[in-house]
């Protein structure tokens, strides 16, 4: 077990009269008191921080290759949707010809849901799944890729 010494001043713990609490520390005015360490409480403590890093993770729009667009059309959106260079567009339309997706844009949840609606407007096939990292899985949560 770990014990925590706090260092509180004099006057707040005066007049208490227990012999087995606070031990007065005359040369800094301070009173020390002893706290055990709660092991419930740093397991929580550490639950807490492994569900914050996992939220953390962010999430990816993916494009995905269609039989139906055609190859300038994607560009295109990339570059009026994202704002993206010519080059940079061209790039990841060429991985979405090639190797059947792409990952288009990064962010929050919301941010992910938003870019895959408006893609969808433009009549492309977009999925949006979780990062790979600490607490990602690669997919998202409801099971279906986020897919509408």
């Amino acid at each position: 077990m770990a014990t925590t010494l706090h260092a509180f001043p004099a006057p707040l713990l005066t007049g208490s009269g227990s012999t087995a609490g606070p031990v007065a520390d005359s040369s800094a005015g301070n009173v020390l008191v002893s706290a055990v360490a709660d092991p419930a409480v740093d397991e929580q403590t550490a639950t807490e921080a492994q569900e914050r890093t996992a939220a953390d993770v962010p999430w990816q729009v993916v494009v995905w290759d269609d039989p139906v667009n055609l190859m300038s059309w994607v560009t295109w959106v990339f570059r009026t949707y994202f704002g993206y260079p010519q080059l940079k567009a061209h790039a990841l339309m060429m991985e979405v010809h090639t190797a059947g997706r792409a990952v288009v844009a990064s962010g929050t949840l919301e941010q992910a849901e938003k870019h895959v609606a408006a893609l969808h407007g433009y009549g492309l096939w977009a999925t949006y799944e979780r990062a790979t990292g600490p607490g990602g899985s690669g997919a998202n949560d409801d099971g279906h890729g986020g897919r509408f």
